[in-house]
């Protein structure tokens, strides 16, 4: 008998899917939500959208999170080739530091208990946005989009941006769709399956 979870062209589909509907909300967050002086938006939602994929969806929502940063928010906001390259790296650490750390402590995704709800501020909210957000302004001003005078208030604006959207949304939502999207054959327990 087939395996449930087994890779199939839908994951193929899935990545598609999830790289287009990321895009579509970075552009949209880009153009819809107030930025400060350096271009960064005082709430980016679509980090809690992007976590929410990635724990769901593993490594593909990982490379979804980079390629609809690169587009959505790099290429057709005006950021040059070469720095979106670069620079879209913050959205994937942004989830992949969460996601490892969920499968390095056995966390459920379903935010059952303190333990995971812990494990969640930790890695979802805090270290990753620090990361993201220190990556994400040093490229930026490595790329001269951004002078070295905006990088502490670039930084401040993203952090706490992406820390305000991902505590409002992601632990509601991976405690209440989880068990939904958990049926699905596209969900995945580990990084790719």
């Amino acid at each position: 008998m087939k395996n449930q979870h087994e890779p199939t062209y839908s994951f193929l589909f899935l990545v598609i899917g999830l790289i287009l509907i990321n895009t579509v909300i970075c552009r949209l967050a880009i153009l819809l939500t107030p930025t400060g002086q350096s271009g960064v938006a005082y709430f980016y939602f679509p980090v809690a959208i992007m976590l929410l994929f990635t724990f769901w969806f593993g490594a593909y929502g990982a490379i979804a999170a980079y390629v609809g940063d690169f587009f959505g928010a790099g290429l057709m906001s005006g950021v040059p080739l070469d720095v979106s390259l670069y620079w879209s790296f913050a959205n994937f650490w942004m989830v992949l530091i969460p996601l490892v750390a969920f499968r390095v402590f056995d966390v459920n995704v379903g935010i059952e208990n303190s333990r995971d709800l812990f494990h969640l501020i930790l890695f979802g909210v805090i270290i990753n946005n620090v990361v993201s957000a220190a990556w994400g302004t040093y490229t930026l001003a490595a790329g001269n989009v951004i002078l070295s005078s905006q990088m502490m208030g670039t930084f401040s604006v993203w952090l706490i941006g992406n820390m305000v959207a991902t505590i409002l949304i992601v632990p509601l939502a991976l405690r209440h769709f989880t068990p939904k999207v958990r049926k699905s054959k596209l969900f995945v327990n580990n990084y790719w399956i």
